[in-house]
């Protein structure tokens, strides 16, 4: 488990990241998500060691973290570290070789992955010579060419199609479906999609953090109404309940008083029901009024 107690940074008298702690624990995906400058780039950089801390620290199963340890994480940043014109089966080859991979098992992980990413055609290109989303592949493929401890991520979607998304997924899944993982994101979907754990950041400091399902339930209690041939505009006029939205026979509502069980009972007495279900609070909604 990465864990990160206090971190702070500081350049001068600003201060860009302040006190921020969270865990990534094995086996769960942790999202980490914030407006532009509000400190996630620099909090991964602190956590590889890239950047060093003005306060706090980070830790490894409960250790102050090593550099033997971060050479072992995968580690994708947000400028991206390849070589534009060297070959991808040689830069990826001497990526795992650095990690300590003999030559034949080097090779043999990179055909592995350029395989999953239907790159195994393009091997002998230069970097530069792919498009931005294969370049993009190329350096997941190489965070991942070591098999690392844990991941984290800073951007890893940022360019992908939807069918390169997938790809991703189904690699990440397979390979860190054990290892904490960390990664940053501004595609809320994606977050919510795949993301155990979230982490939001403002203005250099956790607004919230904790697994998605709890976040959810944090706001106003929302429920779907479904009627069956009957106009639910009537639901306007239920005390204890905030409409938020209604389109002929289906509503959205906020209860604000109101017990579940006698929203059930009034949607019953107004005629056949098709549904009255809870509804998830969007992530997007989570993190608009955890940054206000």
């Amino acid at each position: 488990m990465i864990t990160v107690e206090k971190l702070s940074r500081r350049y001068g008298d600003v201060t860009v990241v302040d006190d921020v702690s969270f865990e990534v624990r094995p086996g769960r995906t942790t999202g980490f998500v914030g407006a532009n400058g509000a400190g996630k780039t620099t909090t991964m950089r602190m956590i590889m060691g890239v950047l060093s801390a003005s306060a706090g620290e980070v830790r490894w199963k409960g250790e102050p973290i090593t550099a033997d340890v971060r050479r072992s994480f995968g580690y994708m940043p947000e400028e991206r570290g390849l070589y534009p014109r060297m070959n991808l089966v040689d830069q990826l080859v001497y990526f795992a070789r650095l990690h300590g991979l003999d030559p034949r098992d080097a090779r043999s992980r990179v055909d592995e992955l350029l395989e999953h990413f239907d790159l195994t055609d393009r091997g002998s290109d230069l970097l530069d010579t792919l498009s931005l989303g294969n370049q993009q592949r190329v350096q997941i493929a190489a965070s991942l060419v070591h098999r690392p401890t844990a991941l984290v991520l800073d951007e890893p979607f940022s360019g992908l199609d939807p069918l390169a998304v997938d790809s991703m997924v189904d690699l990440l899944q397979q390979e860190a479906a054990d290892l904490p993982l960390l990664f940053s994101s501004h595609q809320l979907d994606l977050v919510e999609r795949l993301c155990d754990d979230l982490v939001i950041l403002a203005g250099g400091r956790v607004v919230a953090a904790g697994p998605v399902d709890e976040l959810r339930d944090r706001g106003a209690v929302r429920y779907r109404v479904v009627m069956d041939g009957a106009d639910a505009a009537w639901l306007r006029d239920l005390r204890g309940v905030r409409t938020l939205d209604v389109d002929g026979e289906e509503a959205l509502v906020e209860l604000d008083g109101l017990k579940p069980a006698e929203l059930t009972r009034a949607a019953f007495e107004r005629g056949p029901v098709v549904e009255v279900a809870r509804m998830h609070q969007p992530l997007s909604d989570i993190f608009r009024e955890s940054v206000r």
